[in-house]
């Protein structure tokens, strides 16, 4: 059996045991008993560490990590440069509440975020920890700024689990279920589909359909946009199937929201941080954002999230929203380090990547009867499975299996909406690895499909 030490290093996956193995089983087992039953695990990986786009296991076993954590390893596993930063910063200052003191990397953050979101109006920052708490902040500073309190968001959202940002949320109900009533004056709508089109029908006219809904339905009918404060869309729908929102909608969002005074709130917290190739999914767009949320890969796997306002939108007074841990001086100093490597390298290497995937992939629903399409930008992709490529009818049941047969062949990923598995490995991997995941997931969907 080789080393630990040797299985790290390696680039691809090495399994010694059957699937779990047996140290495996046991943290499983004792998982069961004492973990919250809330929790979705897809297959039975415990974690033991990482490095790179590896995983390794209890048991010894390596792994191509094409998930990422879900999307936050951005510089992938314990990157040298996001170590040093963290074990320096943890041996001068912990915690001190930038809520109620002031430290200079929370300030010099502040302004590296401020530097890179979209557009030439100055910006200011509010830090949190999770992504539901960025998006909790939106809601509230949406309120407040505009002096209203109507939100809209899509068909298909994810924006967290905590009531208000769970209130946008309309991914699966299985996670609204049981809570009872949550916010009010949340109205949902159609997101702009441009595989199966708005209403099954026409995707060539996903963009046009939503936005002509947006204002001669859901404003004409169910409410006043004089009374709206946000619209919260993510760019790229993270829980939705990886679904990009075009460009010409989100041009014809922001005009919509500029018409009406409403606030228009971009969800990055996926999509963001390099992972489409650029800082945010909305630069595809051209788009400048009133509120960006921000969260997952800003600090390779420490819990930190921002939103990014225009500066003219952040003016709230003291007291009226602040977090205890948020901006902690540790999680800062990973983002820190997290930013500079993605702008020295990994964001150009996730278009590059992500093309070289795509182009890989591209004939693939062509060869293969199962795959109804391939999308995405860079590090983002989605691979939509349908039953029927006439009918577009979906398969969860071949995704799932996907999984599970990646899994088992040492490929790490996970599904994304109903019928979309999603690729979003670290921004780091090489051309091997893509190469590597392509290969193995290839496979797979042929011999599924001889079972067919």
């Amino acid at each position: 059996m080789q080393t630990t030490e040797t299985i790290i290093e390696t680039k691809l996956p090495h399994l010694v045991t059957p699937l779990p193995g047996p140290k495996a089983k046991q943290i499983v087992e004792r998982d069961a008993r004492v973990l919250s039953p809330s929790y979705t695990r897809d297959y039975p990986l415990v974690a033991k560490r990482g490095r790179g786009a590896v995983i390794e296991d209890v048991d010894g076993n390596s792994f191509l990590d094409f998930a990422a954590g879900i999307a936050v390893v951005s510089t992938g596993h314990c990157h040298p440069d996001v170590v040093a930063a963290i074990q320096k910063q943890a041996a001068e200052l912990i915690h001190m509440s930038g809520t109620d003191f002031y430290y200079p990397n929370m300030v010099e953050l502040a302004e590296k975020l401020a530097f890179i979101a979209p557009g030439k109006e100055p910006k200011r920052v509010y830090f949190g920890n999770s992504g539901t708490e960025a998006v909790e902040a939106a809601i509230k500073l949406a309120k407040y700024h505009t002096k209203r309190d109507k939100l809209v968001a899509f068909h298909g959202a994810f924006h967290g689990r905590t009531m208000g940002a769970l209130s946008l949320t309309a991914s699966r109900a299985v996670q609204r279920k049981g809570f009872g009533t949550l916010l009010s004056g949340v109205f949902h709508m159609p997101y702009p589909d441009t595989y199966r089109g708005t209403y099954g029908i026409r995707p060539e006219n996903a963009s046009a359909d939503c936005l002509s809904y947006l204002e001669n339905e859901l404003f004409r009918r169910r409410v006043d946009p004089d009374e709206v404060a946000g619209i919260f869309i993510e760019p790229v729908q993270g829980e939705g199937g990886y679904l990009p929102a075009p460009a010409e909608f989100l041009q014809g969002l922001e005009k919509i929201c500029h018409k009406h005074g409403i606030m228009l709130v971009a969800d990055e917290v996926q999509s963001g941080m390099g992972r489409t190739g650029k800082w945010w999914a909305v630069d595809y767009a051209g788009v400048e954002p009133d509120i960006i949320c921000t969260a997952k890969g800003i600090a390779s796997g420490m819990p930190l999230s921002a939103i990014i306002t225009k500066a003219s939108v952040m003016d709230w007074t003291p007291g009226a929203h602040a977090s205890t841990f948020g901006g902690n001086p540790v999680c800062i100093a990973a983002s820190l380090a997290t930013l500079a490597l993605i702008e020295k390298s990994y964001m150009a290497n996730a278009a590059r990547m992500g093309e070289f995937i795509k182009r890989q992939t591209a004939d693939w629903p062509e060869r293969h009867k199962i795959v109804g399409e391939v999308r995405g930008r860079g590090l983002m992709i989605g691979i939509e499975f349908v039953r029927d490529q006439k009918t577009k009818e979906r398969a969860p049941d071949l995704r799932n299996r996907i999984v599970q047969m990646a899994f088992h062949k040492g490929l790490l990923v996970l599904g994304s909406g109903d019928t979309t598995l999603r690729l979003c490995p670290p921004l780091m991997i090489d051309e091997e690895q893509a190469e590597f995941a392509v290969r193995t997931l290839d496979g797979i969907i042929s011999e599924i499909e001889r079972t067919l």
